[in-house]
C-alpha cells in the first residue's frame, strides 16, 4: 500500500472515530510500528491531525468534499474571472507555464490563449482544451498522462513520471482550501500529490484563489504559503488574511471586478 493510500486510511479513520491508536493502525494498515509513526508525523505536518500519546486525535476541521469541475464551475464566476484577468498579467511571451486543474486556472487559460510563444504545461483536460480549441504555431502544449479525478485532474505515476522531467518558469496553482498553518490544500490525496510535483518543477509559483478559500482544510497538503510567490484573490478576502499570507509571500495581489482600459474578451 502507497503512503498515500495509508495517509488517506488514517484520515478517514480519525474522521469517523476522532482518534486512532497506534497499535490499532499497525493492524488495519497491516504495516510496522514505526511506519505508522511515520505517517503520523507527516500528516501532523500537514497540519491534519495532532500526535499524542499511543496516537492522534482529528485537528481542525476539515473538508472532504471534491465537488466535480461542472459543479465549481458556477461557484464566484466574477471572482474567478477577475482573479483571472490579474494573474494573466504576470505571463510574458516566451516562458514556460504549469497549470494546475481547477475552475480558476480554466478562466485564466482563456485569457494566456493569445500570449505569443507559450509552452504550456498540465494536468487538466479542461485547460488543454482552451488552449487546443484555438492552435497556432508558437503554442506548445503538454498535457499529462494519468488517471482522471473529479476535478478533471488527471494524477497517478504517469502524470508524476512526465512532471518530473520538467522545468517551468511560473505555475499557477488552483486549492481547495488554505489556511495559515496547513497552507493549501486539497481533498484529493493523489491530486495532491501531482501538484507537489509541479510545485517542485517551478521557478516560481502563483496562487489564485478567490476568498472562500481561506479557512478551508482540505485531506491532503499541496505546499506551504512560504513557497509561494504571489497570492492572487478578490476583495472578498479578509484583511486578516491578506495579512496571514503576505507574512510568507512576495505579493499578495487583490483583482478588481471592474474591466480596465484595454481589457478585451478573450472567452
Amino acid at each position: 500500500m502507497l503512503a498515500v493510500q495509508r495517509h488517506k486510511l488514517i484520515v478517514e479513520e480519525l474522521r469517523r472515530h476522532g482518534a486512532v491508536r497506534v497499535s490499532e493502525l499497525t493492524d488495519l494498515l497491516e504495516v510496522s510500528e514505526m511506519t505508522v509513526r511515520r505517517d503520523l508525523d507527516s500528516l501532523a505536518a500537514d497540519g491534519l491531525l495532532e500526535k499524542v500519546h499511543g496516537g492522534a486525535t482529528l485537528r481542525g476541521r476539515l473538508s472532504a468534499d471534491e465537488p466535480g469541475f461542472e459543479a465549481k464551475s458556477h461557484r464566484q464566476l466574477r471572482e474567478k474571472e477577475a482573479i483571472a484577468r490579474e494573474a494573466a498579467r504576470l505571463v510574458s511571451p516566451g516562458q514556460s507555464i504549469g497549470l494546475t486543474a481547477g475552475t480558476t486556472t480554466w478562466r485564466l487559460a482563456h485569457h494566456l490563449a493569445r500570449v505569443p510563444d507559450l509552452t504550456v504545461v498540465t494536468n487538466s483536460i479542461q485547460v488543454a482544451n482552451i488552449f487546443h480549441s484555438a492552435p497556432r504555431p508558437d503554442l506548445t502544449v503538454v498535457l499529462t498522462g494519468g488517471v482522471r479525478t473529479p476535478s478533471d485532474a488527471l494524477v497517478g505515476p504517469l502524470a508524476l513520471a512526465s512532471i518530473r522531467s520538467l522545468h517551468l518558469d511560473l505555475l499557477f496553482l488552483g486549492v481547495h482550501g488554505v489556511t495559515a498553518d496547513a497552507g493549501l490544500t486539497t481533498p484529493n490525496l493523489l491530486e495532491a500529490e501531482t501538484d507537489r510535483a509541479l510545485v517542485a518543477a517551478s521557478e516560481r509559483r502563483i496562487v489564485v484563489a478567490d476568498h472562500t478559500k481561506w479557512g478551508v482544510r482540505g485531506l491532503s497538503r499541496i505546499a506551504g504559503l512560504d513557497e509561494i510567490q504571489v497570492f492572487v484573490s478578490d476583495a472578498g478576502l479578509s484583511a486578516d488574511a491578506r495579512a496571514a499570507i503576505a507574512e510568507h509571500a512576495e505579493r499578495v495581489l487583490i483583482a478588481s471586478s471592474r474591466r480596465r482600459n484595454g481589457d478585451g474578451g478573450t472567452g
